[in-house]
């Protein structure tokens, strides 16, 4: 499913038309998954973002598609959090490299 995401924010009936699921389903969802929190308004109407709208898709692929459970879509999501928290920090070390590597090469010329 490819969801093409034009406006900033979106309401839970957009969404769940866009998933063509209901929206209980899509507030059970943000209870089972932490991460996935859409801001509310002073009425408390839900407004998804393009990212929560992104995660969104992919509990929906995960869960809907493959066929994982609750259970085993939040370790997928939690491993891919993990994966990315470890190359943001090794990327971080290595520009920490780079930099020695740059002023020691113009302290050398």
């Amino acid at each position: 499913m490819d969801v093409r995401l034009t406006q900033q924010y979106y309401t839970i009936g957009e969404v769940a038309k866009l998933f063509t699921v209901s929206t209980s389903l899509l507030r059970y969802w943000e209870k089972a998954f932490t991460s996935l929190h859409p801001q509310k308004d002073a009425q408390g109407i839900r407004k998804y973002t393009r990212e929560d709208v992104v995660q969104l898709q992919t509990i929906y692929q995960l869960v809907k598609e493959q066929g994982y459970t609750l259970r085993g879509a939040k370790e997928v999501l939690d491993n891919d959090t993990k994966r990315h928290k470890k190359r943001k920090e090794v990327i971080a070390s290595l520009k920490k490299v780079r930099g020695f590597l740059v002023m020691l090469r113009e302290k050398l010329s």
